[in-house]
């Protein structure tokens, strides 16, 4: 029975790709590692089979037409045949002791007859030139050593969401939502973790710090300046999210809460990223946004715009700018991104 199915979107990947498999290949025939090459020019794809070829019974390969990131993720959802799902980029890696963690745990909720929905874990920052590594964990937060369901958490910090780093899904019921990533779309790994939200019943939190999130590339994705000219796709994936649910409807208060205030931090990132531009354009953008919102969802509106995330993005003028990017400096330095 293979556990995991591990999927790795590629795109140009050669120079780093080879650190991601080799540190999910210690799970042997408890995982399937699948290679997703999205149409790389490069030696990606040359790369793939040779570890296919090397390792037959552990690793696949889908050679697809560039999608982007998103499409990449639907591709390796189709094709996955392990009980549990996870997505690791090429530029990352998972730590090996935390991974035999994992799948011991899997391998007993199996035995036990039981499944869950959702699995929780540790996220480390591995930013270049950082003097300490930052770890996300949430034992502040979910129960440990148990299943339990939404209205056991506690409160989450901002710097302290659940990303996609952080989780593992029960395939079979990803496949069910019916998730699509949208093609050619950076951040879309939002729309991945913040979709399936509701259908998730049971949840576990296994506390070993697991993924390996590489920051340091110019051209990564989180990259600030990078950011600032995507910002048409931040808000895309932003509205999408607000398309998906009204949140009145979400039964539970605590989901309903944690998915409020995950949407309130995408509207702040779209809204700080038109600010730090300082074109008058975006900033335009960055008020249709708020406007498209309130359309969509004016009880959620109110409660994110009159929240301190909110406030703080729409101080008027000039000055409110200024102190809005302040805000946006202080909580970069405390989360670890860009």
């Amino acid at each position: 029975m293979k556990y995991i199915s591990f999927a790795i979107p590629c795109y140009n990947s050669e120079e780093y790709m080879s650190h991601a498999i080799d540190s999910i290949l210690p799970g042997g025939e408890d995982v399937e590692i699948i290679i997703v090459n999205d149409g790389s020019g490069d030696k990606t794809s040359e790369i793939a089979h040779e570890y296919q070829r090397k390792y037959p019974d552990i690793i696949r390969v889908v050679d697809k037409e560039n999608g982007g990131h998103g499409d990449a993720v639907n591709s390796g959802l189709s094709s996955a045949a392990g009980k549990y799902f996870k997505v690791v980029d090429s530029d990352d890696w998972v730590d090996e002791e935390s991974l035999h963690k994992i799948l011991k745990l899997l391998r007993d909720l199996e035995e036990e007859d039981q499944e869950i929905d959702m699995l929780v874990s540790n996220y480390v920052y591995e930013k270049v030139g950082a003097k300490h590594r930052k770890c996300v964990h949430y034992r502040n937060v979910l129960p440990q050593d148990e299943v339990f369901r939404w209205e056991d958490i506690g409160h989450f910090h901002l710097d302290q969401y659940i990303l996609m780093h952080s989780v593992i899904y029960r395939t079979d019921m990803l496949k069910l939502t019916q998730i699509k990533l949208p093609k050619h779309t950076f951040y879309v790994d939002n729309i991945y973790v913040y979709y399936p939200l509701p259908h998730v019943r049971k949840l576990y939190y296994l506390d070993v710090d697991f993924y390996r999130y590489y920051i340091g590339r110019e051209d990564q994705s989180v990259n600030e300046k990078t950011m600032i000219s995507r910002i048409d796709q931040q808000i895309f994936v932003t509205k999408e999210m607000i398309d998906m649910y009204q949140m009145g409807k979400i039964t539970n208060k605590k989901l309903r809460s944690y998915m409020t205030n995950y949407l309130a931090i995408m509207m702040t990132v779209s809204s700080i990223l038109a600010i730090r531009s300082k074109d008058r354009e975006n900033l335009e953008k960055k008020r249709e946004l708020w406007r498209y919102l309130k359309k969509k969802d004016l009880n959620t509106f109110i409660k994110i715009r009159w929240g301190i995330l909110g406030q703080t993005m729409n101080i008027p003028g000039k000055s409110g700018r200024k102190i809005s990017s302040l805000a946006y400096m202080v909580a970069r330095r405390i989360i670890g991104f860009n």
